[in-house]
């Protein structure tokens, strides 16, 4: 893996955060728009270490990121898709440099499905997050039509038989929260895995939100349709996943 360049000149630096093409980058740093590190720069070519750089976008306050690590509270109606059908794209939710950039959504949410969402433009972070085999837990608040028994929580984590699968499949753990909310944990993401299990057990789902990743829990402070960058405690709490 080769190493991060530790310094670049401002017309690439603008260029690889997601400015757009160099010549625009070139433009606006000529007209006076950018600021680094407190100080307008008009020079393309000036030199910045990549290190702790801050700068401004025609007044707006970026810091540098080498690679972008994303969360999101996704509300429901919006498609996990750059190319949509039917509904609004999350992507239209971030600000466009992130955008340009190539950020991925990490596994999709269905159109009404709400709650926590990662997003890179990493592809190796990616994997780690997305691939079967690394099987991270997710935790799925669901809200079912009808009060679900003990019964049917024991059928949920011994297996269910879903159409066209060969075997049968089960939840992690299942908590019972009020007599029609319960907390399902998945270490697989199949189509409309949750939905197909709860209808397995003769419900239905009503309402569907995920609440965790790993041990990354959907912070109570972010809003439906925010944003953040994810921090170290973040990372640090999805690297627990498993080991």
């Amino acid at each position: 893996m080769a190493k991060a360049a530790s310094k670049n000149n401002l017309e690439r630096i603008l260029h690889n955060q997601g400015f757009g093409a160099r010549k625009l980058c070139r433009i606006m740093i000529l007209n006076e728009e950018i600021t680094v590190n407190g100080e307008m720069c008009d020079d393309p070519s000036a030199i910045f270490a990549l290190a702790d750089l801050q700068f401004t976008v025609k007044g707006e306050a970026w810091d540098y990121k080498e690679k972008s690590y994303l969360m999101m509270h996704k509300p429901s109606n919006y498609e996990c898709s750059h190319k949509t059908q039917h509904h609004p794209t999350i992507y239209s939710l971030l600000p466009h440099p992130l955008v340009e950039r190539g950020v991925q959504c990490i596994g999709r949410l269905d159109e009404d499905t709400t709650g926590l969402i990662l997003i890179s433009d990493d592809g190796q972070f990616i994997h780690k997050m997305s691939a079967p085999k690394h099987k991270v837990p997710k935790v799925y608040e669901v809200t079912c039509k009808h009060p679900i028994n003990d019964e049917q929580l024991n059928h949920l984590l011994s297996g269910v038989q879903l159409i066209d699968e060969a075997s049968p499949i089960a939840a992690l753990t299942c908590i019972r929260i009020t007599d029609k909310i319960i907390h399902m944990t998945l270490a697989e993401g199949k189509y409309h895995q949750v939905k197909r299990m709860v209808a397995a057990i003769s419900n239905r789902v009503e309402g569907l939100k995920r609440i965790q990743i790993g041990e990354l829990k959907l912070p109570q402070d972010l809003k439906v349709g925010e944003w953040r960058w994810l921090n170290d405690d973040d990372m640090q709490a999805l690297s627990n996943k498993h080991k």
